[in-house]
């Protein structure tokens, strides 16, 4: 007797315990000679020993403790074996070792089925994070570059005196087409943002050493009002760190001539003993509704990524009005001291 009867039908274990029951009866007039006193005592223990079979779904537990102790008081007052207890008996112990093996069994499976779990949600999490590595470095360098075509596309055209209408329509094709390309390119990384957390860049790439090239290939672009300013004493600091302040630079670099061309922009890089500030303000018209927010518009993923480097670098930055005019992009990163 065992789970299967459970799973046919609920009446299996009750009409099963009836059963031995009655042939516990009958074994107790048998064994006994039909005398009153002990007759109605043993069939009492023997109904003790057997009937609770048919409460072994529910009450598996107490039933085989009841089973076991009516057993060997039917076996004590029989003076030898009692059949039907002792077959009730390993019916009922028989069923408790096979749940016990079944249960433990499914919770072998449950912990498999969990590990997978984890498994596959962790493979996700690190898909994420390198489509969000891979949009932030697309976004970062390739909308940099797409970004000078268009401004040097633009300044060439209205720089060169008496160029012909048919090279000024060409120049203006070219900084129209790099825009769209910059669109486009957003709305694929919108794509590849989507669910994506922050992961901290760990490749040391550029730093703050390569600062100088930057301005100077943004002043090759027409923008030459703009200065580097470093105060304190320069050292050389974690890579992903230096990573994450030069991509912030280049960000705002590249908003600054975005949305306010030909404006002059001090980059200002100051070493302290416990921080390492970074600012880029502009004195153009100030901020615009499209590049004031870090959510919307089309410069939003550009401040939402200088957001996400900041942070995962352990730092933090804030984005503006500057004090008098123009725009603002401030950056703080912690240092931490030598021991």
């Amino acid at each position: 007797m065992g789970d299967s009867d459970e799973i046919a039908g609920r009446p299996a274990w009750p009409v099963t315990g009836v059963c031995f029951a009655v042939a516990a009866v009958a074994e107790a007039v048998l064994r006994t000679g039909g005398s009153g006193v002990i007759l109605s005592l043993a069939i009492a223990v023997d109904v003790c020993a057997t009937l609770p079979l048919a409460a072994v779904r529910e009450w598996g537990t107490t039933a085989a403790v009841t089973i076991t102790i009516a057993t060997a008081a039917a076996c004590v007052l029989h003076e030898g074996f009692a059949v039907t207890g002792l077959a009730a008996f390993a019916t009922v112990w028989v069923v408790l070792v096979r749940r016990r093996i079944l249960r433990r069994r499914a919770e072998r499976a449950a912990l498999v089925a969990s590990r997978r779990q984890f498994e596959t949600t962790l493979l996700e999490h690190t898909a994420r994070g390198e489509r969000a590595r891979i949009a932030r470095e697309l976004h970062d360098v390739v909308a940099h570059h797409i970004s000078m075509i268009s401004v040097q596309a633009e300044t060439a055209r209205l720089a060169v005196p008496g160029m012909p209408d048919e090279g000024a329509e060409r120049l203006l094709a070219i900084g129209d087409t790099a825009r769209t390309a910059l669109t486009e390119m957003r709305r694929l990384l919108g794509v590849l943002r989507e669910d994506a957390g922050p992961e901290p860049d760990r490749r040391p790439q550029p730093g703050l050493r390569q600062l100088l090239d930057l301005i100077d290939e943004t002043r090759e672009t027409g923008a030459t009002g703009v200065r580097l300013i470093v105060r304190g004493d320069v050292a050389a600091l974690d890579p992903g760190l230096e990573l994450a302040a030069y991509r912030i630079v280049q960000e705002a670099l590249t908003n600054a001539r975005r949305h306010a061309p030909g404006a002059a922009v001090d980059v200002e890089i100051d070493y302290t003993p416990d921080a390492l500030r970074i600012s880029v303000r502009d004195n153009g018209p100030g901020p615009r509704a499209a590049s004031a927010g870090a959510g919307g518009g089309s410069a939003g993923h550009g401040l939402l990524g200088m957001r996400e480097r900041a942070a995962a670098a352990g730092g933090d930055l804030r984005a503006g009005p500057g004090p008098l005019s123009g725009f603002l992009v401030e950056a703080v990163f912690p240092l931490e001291e030598e021991p």
